[in-house]
């Protein structure tokens, strides 16, 4: 039962070193605070074998990672790992096996809070790089942003409008709150990619636990991306031209948690959870989307079931990308191979026939069936709402 606190009456020693009362039970497994903050840590460096010291390249050509910070447990966490790794590479070897850039997304593109939390974060790990964008900045970063500027329903040249016009056009012609939590997480990831090539990082470290993207598999599939999943998943290249890489793949949110609470208060102090504790569902259906009831089911899965969430992203880790998806056409929103170019709800018959054909749809033959679900047809066609 990950974070459950032992009790002061059990004094039960740890089981990995034998010396030390343990603190927590991790998985039924009790252990005390060194040796479950060493838990933690293996998990997280175990998956950047290749970025040890002696795979980097010479000092003056140090490799770039992409940390992208939302300031919750699992990115504030993975930050925190990653700058205690590269002290201690430093200080084993004179030298460290790569330099961390680390980028936040600002929604609204006025958070001040955002930077204000940004700014202690930089005061507490002050040897990497740092940089707030705002999500608008999708429609000024992305080569091909005069496809997403299509989305945008408007009654006139897109040119008259400003990226920040852009955004709220496109967000406020959305139906359903689903559609506008996939929208906007998909531009995010657009928007950090853009940044992590044009600023040559080598590969972006994504702070997703085994809770979220197990949360994920299921989010995904529901809205009709799954095909995307041994990208969405898995460590490796993504169709982004960019490595994607999960650290925090092997622990759980929970234990997330319990680190943060027996780390130092500093780093307690760095995390910013908008609604702690556990995920509660919206009462009104209107306001509820697919990745908040992912979200409260796998937090309540993995409180006393852990191992089906592991198993969940373990059997998701096994699907294989397809070959020669390479040469297949991207989705114009979501970047994502479209195996057999099956774009749009057309291209997946059965039910899903919307009386229209590929060569019709215009802008939604090159959206995938997950995106087209999202973005109105008026949108999608460049119509005005």
């Amino acid at each position: 039962m990950p974070g459950k606190y032992a009790t002061s009456t059990e004094n039960e020693y740890c089981r990995r070193c034998k010396d030390n009362i343990s603190v927590l039970l991790v998985r039924s497994e009790p252990l005390c605070h060194d040796c479950f903050a060493r838990y933690v840590h293996t998990k997280a460096i175990k998956r950047l074998e290749s970025f040890r010291v002696n795979f980097a390249a010479s000092p003056d050509q140090q490799r770039k990672i992409l940390v992208p910070l939302s300031f919750g447990t699992s990115s504030t966490t993975l930050l925190h790992i990653l700058d205690l790794h590269l002290k201690t590479q430093k200080s084993k070897t004179g030298r460290t096996g790569f330099a961390i850039s680390v980028i936040c997304v600002d929604e609204t593109g006025q958070d001040s809070a955002s930077i204000e939390r940004l700014e202690r974060v930089r005061k507490q790990y002050p040897e990497h790089a740092y940089t707030t964008l705002p999500l608008h900045d999708v429609f000024r970063l992305v080569p091909d942003g005069s496809s997403l500027t299509n989305l945008v329903p408007a009654s006139g040249d897109h040119e008259n409008l400003s990226p920040q016009e852009m955004l709220s056009r496109l967000i406020a012609s959305l139906t359903s709150a689903t559609a506008r939590a996939d929208v906007l997480h998909t531009l995010r990831t657009r928007l950090v990619v853009e940044y992590a090539k044009q600023n040559a990082c080598e590969s972006i470290l994504w702070g997703d636990s085994t809770t979220r993207l197990a949360e994920k598999t299921l989010s995904e599939t529901a809205k009709g991306r799954g095909f995307s999943l041994p990208w969405q998943i898995s460590d490796g290249a993504s169709p982004m031209g960019i490595n994607f890489l999960y650290p925090m793949r092997d622990v759980l949110k929970k234990e997330l948690i319990s680190y943060i609470g027996l780390a130092d208060q500093e780093l307690a102090s760095l995390v910013y959870e908008p609604s702690p504790g556990a995920t509660q569902a919206s009462t009104s259906s209107k306001n509820t989307t697919i990745d908040d009831l992912m979200k409260q089911y796998f937090e309540s899965v993995e409180e006393n079931f852990p191992s089906i969430v592991s198993n969940v992203v373990r059997t998701t880790g096994k699907l294989e990308t397809p070959q020669g998806t390479a040469l297949e056409p991207c989705c114009i929103l979501c970047s994502m191979p479209v195996p057999g170019a099956k774009f749009g709800i057309h291209g997946w018959g059965g039910d899903q026939h919307d009386g229209s054909n590929g060569a019709s749809m215009g802008t939604t033959s090159t959206l995938c069936y997950g995106c087209t679900r999202s973005i109105p047809q008026s949108s999608a066609d460049g119509k005005s709402v």
